[in-house]
C-alpha cells in the first residue's frame, strides 16, 4: 500500500449534528469530536463559537467557513485534507451537515476518493415537526424547501397531490404564509397540516387544523424557523386519460350542485393537474368542423 492508500484510509469526514434549539440537547460525542478535530468546517463560524463556548469546547483544529456561498469552492481544500489522513469535522448551524444544507458535495467527493465518512447524530427537525405534528408517522417524505416562484411551487405542490405519505417541509418565515396559500390551492384547504416554529426553543409553537385555517392563522405574519408538515392524500386517486375526461369529472360535480369555479378547483385537487389546465378543458369547446363548398362542376 502507498502512502496514498494510506491517507486514504486514515482520513475521516465527520458530519456533526449540532442542536436545533437548545445547546443542551447537544449529544456529549458533539463535544468531543469539535475537541479533536484537524479541521472543523462550520457554515457559520461565529455560531460555531457561540455553541463551543457554551459546550465549554477549546478547538485546537483549524476553522473554516463552509457555506452554500462557497461551498463548490471550498471542498477541494477539504477533500485534500481528509486525503491526507486529517479528521474533518461538518457542522451547519442547525441540525444534521447536508440535509436541506451544505454539506452533500463534500460527502459525494469524500465517497468517490474512498474516504470513510461517518456522523454523530443529533436534533432533527424534520422527526421533531413529524413527532408532534400528530399525523401519521409511518411513512413520510422530506421535501425541502418549495421553489420560491409561484408558477414553480404550484408545479411541485401539484406533483404532490396525490403523496400517500405524511409530507414535511422547510420554509423561511417571510414565505410560510404564500407557501400555505399554494399547498391549500394545490392539496385543498382540509388537508390536514401542522405549522412547527422555534421548535426546541423558549418560544416553540405547534400550530394545527386545515391548511385553509393556517393560511389564515399566517396571514398576519410568521416569524421564527419553521417546519412544516402535511398530511398525506387518504382518499382514492382520479387520474383523468385527457381533456374530455377532465371535462366529464367537473360536469359531475356541476350535476351534483356543485358551482362550476369550485367544481374546478375540486377536481385539480383529485387529479393534481393544474387549475388552469383543468380550467381549459372545460372552457375549450371543439371548433366545428370547416364546411368547404362544393366545387362546380366542370
Amino acid at each position: 500500500m502507498d502512502r496514498r492508500d494510506a491517507d486514504v484510509q486514515e482520513g475521516l469526514l465527520v458530519l456533526a449534528g449540532t442542536p436545533i434549539g437548545r445547546p443542551a440537547d447537544a449529544p456529549p460525542r458533539l463535544a468531543e469530536e469539535l475537541g479533536r478535530a484537524d479541521v472543523v468546517a462550520a457554515e457559520d463560524t461565529r455560531r460555531l463559537r457561540r455553541l463551543t463556548g457554551e459546550l465549554g469546547v477549546e478547538l485546537t483544529g483549524r476553522v473554516v467557513s463552509y457555506f452554500e456561498g462557497n461551498e463548490a469552492a471550498r471542498t477541494q481544500g477539504l477533500l485534500e485534507a481528509l486525503t491526507a489522513g486529517q479528521r474533518v469535522v461538518l457542522v451547519t448551524d442547525a441540525g444534521m451537515p447536508s440535509v436541506s444544507d451544505p454539506g452533500y458535495r463534500l460527502v459525494a467527493a469524500a465517497v468517490e476518493a474512498g474516504v470513510r465518512v461517518t456522523a454523530v447524530p443529533g436534533p432533527s427537525a424534520v422527526l421533531t415537526a413529524l413527532a408532534v405534528s400528530g399525523l401519521p408517522v409511518d411513512r413520510f417524505t422530506f421535501e425541502g424547501f418549495l421553489p420560491r416562484k409561484a408558477g414553480e411551487r404550484a408545479r411541485r405542490l401539484a406533483e404532490l397531490a396525490d403523496e400517500p405519505r405524511t409530507m414535511v417541509f422547510f420554509e423561511a418565515p417571510h414565505r410560510t404564509g404564500p407557501a400555505l396559500a399554494a399547498m391549500a390551492e394545490a392539496l385543498g384547504e382540509e388537508r390536514p397540516a401542522a405549522v412547527c416554529r422555534e421548535l426546541t426553543k423558549t418560544h416553540e409553537e405547534v400550530v394545527r387544523g386545515g391548511l385553509g385555517e393556517l393560511v389564515a392563522w399566517a396571514a398576519d405574519g410568521v416569524r421564527g424557523e419553521v417546519t412544516l408538515v402535511v398530511g398525506g392524500r387518504t382518499g382514492p386517486s382520479v387520474v383523468p386519460s385527457g381533456p374530455e375526461e377532465v371535462a366529464a369529472l367537473v360536469a359531475a360535480e356541476e350535476a351534483a350542485g356543485t358551482p362550476r369555479k369550485e367544481a374546478i378547483k375540486a377536481v385539480a385537487q383529485r387529479s393534481g393537474l393544474p387549475r388552469r389546465e383543468v380550467y381549459d378543458a372545460v372552457h375549450r369547446r371543439p371548433s366545428a368542423p370547416t364546411v368547404l363548398p362544393e366545387e362546380p362542376p366542370t
